[in-house]
């Protein structure tokens, strides 16, 4: 019981260290002007070389679990890149990571955590909005699988209900791609 104890509390200060230099690496990008644009973005990514689409992957997932970046960004940067389905492929691991970081996160340090994260007036009326639905689960999975729905801040909302770990995992696994596929597609064909 001890072990498993400690390492609880080794894995969350792992986890919280990440989440701190996480958000350095994207402050410093920031401020660097980096996310200004399409352009500067793909220049930031391709700065990296051979770890570009790793750093691309990294960012997807940081932009779920501290949502102050435009997940699409990645997905023009991505498919304009590496293509179709390289761009996917490093768009669907690292925003699905992300959301499963940010379910995990939730479900760990509670509301308080979530109110941090999300500003207060959000909260309030994602809060209103869940107390009134029956099935959250199809909410959740209509929310991930559709474009331009709020689904960061629905992560850390599923970590704070009785949702299991392994039905949002099969939510995200089975709803995430289609839309980030689309996107792919769209911004590696279409929008050249």
């Amino acid at each position: 019981m001890a072990n498993a104890l400690s390492f609880k509390r080794l894995l969350t200060a792992f986890l919280a260290i990440l989440l701190v230099l996480s958000g350095l690496f994207l402050l410093r990008g920031y401020l660097d002007g980096h996310f200004q644009s399409i352009e500067s973005f793909r220049a930031y990514i391709g700065s990296f070389g051979l770890l570009a689409p790793v750093v691309l992957t990294i960012i997807q997932a940081i932009q779920v679990i501290l949502p102050v970046l435009p997940g699409f960004l990645g997905c023009i940067v991505g498919a304009g890149m590496f293509g179709a389905m390289g761009g996917f492929w490093c768009n669907y691991i690292g925003i699905s990571a992300g959301s499963l970081i940010a379910f995990f996160l939730a479900r760990h340090f509670g509301s308080s955590l979530v109110r941090c994260m999300i500003p207060l007036e959000k909260y309030d009326s994602f809060v209103a909005w869940l107390n009134r639905r029956r099935s959250y689960t199809v909410i959740l999975f209509l929310a991930i699988l559709l474009p331009l729905a709020p689904d960061d801040f629905l992560c850390y909302f599923s970590g704070l209900t009785g949702m299991s770990a392994k039905r949002f995992t099969w939510i995200i696994v089975l709803g995430k791609p289609w839309c980030i596929l689309g996107y792919s597609l769209f911004f590696a064909y279409v929008a050249k």
